[in-house]
């Protein structure tokens, strides 16, 4: 079963590149434009990820990830901020909030999905005859 990712995104272009790099590995995604939808959205899609700006309109990534973590469905679900901030002092506030992973805009498409495979790391299942199979294998 594919792994579900939930993209938070103003900017309709990254929107579609982190949509499609993902969807091009496997996962099946919904974006969301606006973070104050974000919440509802993914208590509605239960993603297995959730990947995050942290510059939206209305509030800030740092506020939603904060909410995310605050509701007891969500917190577990790991968060990857993609950000333009890219300071240490920025990344450790990011953390701080309950970021999981960090990634700088403009993004490196190998460390974006490299980050996103670490956070969700392929489930081994038996296959017929008792062989290991990778899920969500490229």
């Amino acid at each position: 079963m594919a792994k579900r990712v939930l993209v938070v995104e103003d900017n309709e272009l990254n929107l579609k590149l982190f949509c499609d790099l993902l969807r091009a590995h496997g996962y099946l995604t919904e974006p969301v434009r606006d973070g104050r939808e974000a919440v509802g959205r993914a208590r509605a899609f239960l993603p297995d990820l959730i990947i995050t700006d942290i510059q939206l309109p209305h509030m800030t990534g740092l506020e939603l990830i904060q909410m995310l973590k605050a509701d007891a469905r969500l917190r577990t679900i790991p968060i990857m901020a993609v950000t333009a901030y890219s300071g240490r002092d920025d990344e450790d506030r990011v953390r701080a909030a309950g970021a999981n992973a960090y990634v700088t805009k403009p993004i490196s498409v190998v460390r974006f999905v490299g980050e996103v495979r670490a956070l969700l790391p392929v489930e081994e299942v038996r296959g017929e005859g008792g062989a290991l199979d990778a899920e969500n294998r490229d």
